[in-house]
C-alpha cells in the first residue's frame, strides 16, 4: 500500500462527512453572515464544494497559477453545491489510486500575481491545501448552520442534534 491509498481512505471518509454538511446549507440563508469579515454561508460553501478540486491539480501538475479574474465557483442552490461537490470528489477519487509515493515528495507550488504563494511537497499539500483546509471550512459552516438554528450532522460522532 502506497501514502495515496490512505490519503484516498480519509478523503472518502471526509468527504461523506462534508456532503452532509454541505445539504443542510439552505438557499434562504446563503447570503448570510455572522459578521461583516465573514464569507456569506453560500459562498463558505460554495469553497467548501470546490476544494477536492485541488487534488487532481496537486497531482497532475507542478504548480497552480491563479490568474487574474479568475472567479472562484459560486453556487445558486444546494443542488449547485452538492453537484460541484460530487464531481470534484470523483475527480480526486480518480487522480490518486496508483499515484506514486516518490512523486507525492516532489514539491509543488501555488503562484498569484506572477509571485509564489508556497511551495510544498504534494503529500503535505494534500495534507493541509486539501484535508486540513476542508475540515476547518466545514467546521465554520457548522458554526454558521448552529447559528441558524438549523441541525448539524453527526460528524466524527452524535451531534446534541442527532443524539437519541
Amino acid at each position: 500500500m502506497g501514502m495515496i491509498d490512505g490519503m484516498l481512505m480519509e478523503l472518502t471518509h471526509e468527504a461523506e462527512n462534508t456532503r452532509k454538511m454541505l445539504e443542510r446549507v439552505p438557499e434562504e440563508h446563503f447570503n448570510w453572515t455572522p459578521h461583516l469579515k465573514s464569507m456569506e454561508m453560500g459562498r463558505l460553501a460554495s469553497h467548501l464544494a470546490e476544494i477536492p478540486g485541488w487534488v487532481a491539480a496537486t497531482l497532475n501538475m507542478d504548480e497552480m497559477v491563479i490568474e487574474e479574474g479568475y472567479q472562484p465557483f459560486s453556487a445558486s442552490n444546494t443542488a449547485d453545491l452538492l453537484k460541484m461537490f460530487d464531481e470534484k470528489i470523483a475527480e480526486a477519487k480518480a487522480a490518486m489510486p496508483g499515484y506514486p509515493d516518490d512523486k507525492l515528495m516532489q514539491n509543488w507550488a501555488l503562484k498569484t500575481g506572477g509571485e509564489e504563494m508556497f511551495s510544498m511537497p504534494r503529500v503535505q499539500c494534500l495534507r493541509a491545501f486539501v484535508l486540513s483546509h476542508t475540515i476547518h471550512h466545514r467546521a465554520q459552516l457548522g458554526v454558521y448552520l448552529r447559528l441558524k438554528d438549523i441541525a448539524i450532522p453527526s460528524i466524527y460522532g452524535p451531534s446534541a442534534d442527532e443524539q437519541g
